[in-house]
Formats: structure tokens, sequence, C-alpha cells
């Protein structure tokens, strides 16, 4: 069955064309479509709001730090303290922009969010294993739960979004 000729001077009906006289383009079938972003799921909330408290704890890691270096504590090179105060804060401060954007749904931030999480896990778990068990249960458990977020399939369809793209808000 063939179809009529279209007018170029109409706009055309077919949602699979373009326009009358251009290519065809074929619509995606409604599971190979983007998800809705309007709903964000859970478990991105739960990945979000963990990165950002270790990123939290962190920051009150780095104060600490700043405070008893910054108040007499004896260390063996003053600019090697100072050295890793600036990596504390800046580590945080990358946590902090991981866990926005992963509760905004960027791409990139679930690779972040996973590198993040295994250093937690490498330190984690040999301060449980080295006899302070609360401790490294509570950097492990959460890490660990992270992890298997960041892998499930409605973050995976949520966290899609390339920096190029509009907000996912």
């Amino acid at each position: 069955m063939s179809r009529p000729p279209a007018n170029p001077d109409q706009p055309s009906s077919d949602p699979d064309k373009s326009d009358s006289t251009g290519p065809r383009v074929p619509r995606l079938p409604a599971a190979a479509r983007p998800a809705d972003r309007s709903r964000r799921p859970r478990s991105v909330v739960f990945a979000a709001v963990v990165v950002a408290l270790e990123a939290t704890a962190l920051l009150a890691a780095a104060v600490w730090y700043a405070f008893e270096l910054f108040s007499g504590a004896p260390v063996l090179t003053f600019w090697g303290a100072v050295f890793t105060l600036a990596l504390l804060l800046a580590f945080s401060a990358w946590l902090f922009a991981v866990g926005h954007f992963l509760f905004r749904g960027y791409r990139w931030t679930r690779a972040a969010a996973l590198v993040a999480q295994l250093f937690v896990l490498i330190i984690g778990v040999p301060t449980m294993t080295g006899g302070l068990v609360l401790q490294g249960a509570a950097m492990a458990i959460p890490a660990l739960a992270v992890v298997v977020m960041i892998f499930r399939r409605d973050v995976i369809a949520y966290a899609s979004q390339t920096a190029g793209a509009s907000a996912a808000l």
C-alpha cells in the first residue's frame, strides 16, 4: 500500500517524520524512551544524602585537624600538615559536589561516588578488623549501601544526564 504524495506546503501529521520532505526519523518505543525525570528515585536521594554526610564528616575532620594544627599540636613538618589540611578540604568539597550533582541526575557522579565509596571501604574494612568495629562499620555499611544503590536500574535511568543537557530538576 502506498501513501499519497505529501504537499510540502502543509504540515505533516505523521509523528515519524520531521517534515514532509526531510528524512524519516523513527520514534523510540516506550521502553527505550528516557525515564521520566520529574520523579527522583528514593535510591538517588539516599545515595546523595550519604555522600553529602560523608563530605560533612570529612569537613568536620578537616576543621578538627586545622584546630589541632594551629593550636600548637606537634607535627613532623608544618607545611606537610598544611598540605594534608588542603587535601581534606578539597576532597570534602569534591564530595559535596558529587552529592549535589548525583541528586540532580548527572551521569558522571555515579563513577565519582563509586570511587569515593571504594576509598571509604579501603579505610573502613581494616578499621573493623583492627579492633574498632563500631567505627569501621559506620564507614563500611553506608559505603556498601551506596555502591548497591548506584547500580540499581532506576538510578542508572535517572542519572543519565550529561553536562550539556538541560537541568535535571
